[in-house]
């Protein structure tokens, strides 16, 4: 089976972009299992409703591509019209926008149910408006008897089933949505103490959950590798932390697929703290630029430490945001130094207390026992003697065993 070839339109609308812009299409063609086959730059001073670029480069770019096998890949945004009209011009060649490429990346990555769900739905509300131009035969309405029903056109038929599809996919979301919700009040009502990854795709997210966890989940060196939220345990000063990696952020990502994953986000939406990752050695200024809008943009309003990795490949990090937290996930370094900072951002939702049971009162303690983290037992004479760590919501409950 032969790689698909795809060649980038780049528009240029400020030249000092336009080649990070490039670099980073090059790295979703791969990601989607493609092969890059070369890019025309286009200088764009005024867009044409038609076809986007101006007539001249429409041209360059048909001569270019002539006897050539390639998808055509536009670098931004095009209307329904654009594509159609783009891809005419170009002798019928396929053309895809930053969008469709984005989205069949999300297709390949998606393994829970719900990511497939998400992912399903953001493609038909995308591709509901295309549904036309495919040809003089479908996009021929007619009107009045002998229309509706087995008589009209493929092309209504194919509408009216994405517009059915996309409302019973609609419903399931919901219903996954509400699910969701109850799992956070619920870990809410526990105690639990959350902190999510979030940040630029491809900066090393999965690499610090296994790092800091232990665990093994999926790390591929791709943009969006991670689709779906995974969580793992943590313990940092004998206290377990549920750490959450996110699905990654691209800059001037559509926001019609912000909303389509706004489910999903959801654990970085409600975290008890957030860690944004940024590259060391990439672009991190604009990294966590667009993660804050982008958080922002869905009203996040928890607490955040910003964290540069990979420093390993940096050599002086005095040029990063104040207050960021220097590791390297691949090599295991600073992550004791990001664990105390955690623990310390967090610190305010703890009490930490000495306690005293009566044995007397045992199945009392052991009843609340869940509430706390135990860090020293001593049993001694008449009771037992616990130095423990309580989340302040449930301080009140130990206050018949706290040692004055």
């Amino acid at each position: 089976m032969t790689s698909e070839n795809v060649y980038i339109v780049q528009p240029v609308f400020q030249e000092n972009t336009a080649e990070a812009l490039r670099l980073e299409a090059i790295a979703l063609i791969e990601s989607a299992g493609a092969a890059y086959a070369g890019t025309l730059y286009a200088k764009i001073r005024e867009i044409n409703p038609a076809t986007f670029l101006g007539e001249g480069k429409v041209a360059e770019l048909r001569d270019r591509l002539d006897g050539l096998d390639v998808t055509v890949l536009f670098n931004g945004d095009l209307s329904p019209s654009q594509t159609v009209n783009l891809s005419e011009a170009l002798d019928g060649k396929k053309v895809i926008d930053r969008t469709t490429l984005i989205l069949d990346i999300f297709a390949l990555r998606a393994e829970s149910s719900e990511g497939k769900l998400q992912v399903e739905l953001a493609q038909l509300r995308y591709l509901y408006p295309r549904l036309k131009g495919k040809g003089e035969a479908l996009s021929r309405l007619g009107g009045g008897i002998g229309t509706r029903g087995p008589g009209e056109t493929q092309l209504e038929t194919d509408r009216r089933h994405i517009r059915m599809r996309i409302r019973s996919l609609e419903d399931k979301l919901s219903k996954t949505e509400q699910r969701r919700g109850l799992q956070v009040e619920r870990r809410k009502k526990d105690g639990a103490r959350t902190v999510a990854l979030v940040g630029y795709t491809n900066t090393g997210k999965s690499t610090l959950l296994n790092a800091l966890t232990g665990s093994d989940v999926f790390v591929k060196d791709a943009l969006f590798a991670t689709l779906d939220p995974t969580s793992r345990k943590v313990e940092i000063e004998g206290m377990d932390f549920l750490i959450t990696d996110t699905v990654g952020f691209l800059r001037d990502l559509p926001h019609h697929l912000i909303e389509a994953f706004k489910s999903t986000l959801e654990s970085a939406l409600h975290c008890d703290l957030a860690l944004i990752v940024c590259d060391a050695g990439g672009d991190f200024e604009m990294q966590l630029e667009t993660t804050l809008s982008t958080l922002n943009g869905m009203k996040f309003s928890s607490p955040y430490l910003v964290v540069m990795n990979k420093c390993d490949a940096v050599s002086d990090p005095r040029h990063f945001p104040k207050d960021a937290i220097c590791i390297s996930a691949k090599y295991g370094r600073g992550l004791d130094f990001l664990k105390e900072k955690i623990f310390e951002a967090l610190q305010g939702r703890f009490v930490r207390a000495d306690l005293f049971v009566p044995y007397a009162q045992a199945a009392v303690y052991a009843a609340l026992r869940a509430f706390v983290t135990e860090n020293d037992v001593q049993y001694e004479e008449d009771g037992t003697h616990i130095r423990a760590v309580i989340p302040i919501e449930h301080a009140a409950k130990f206050e018949q065993f706290l040692v004055r």
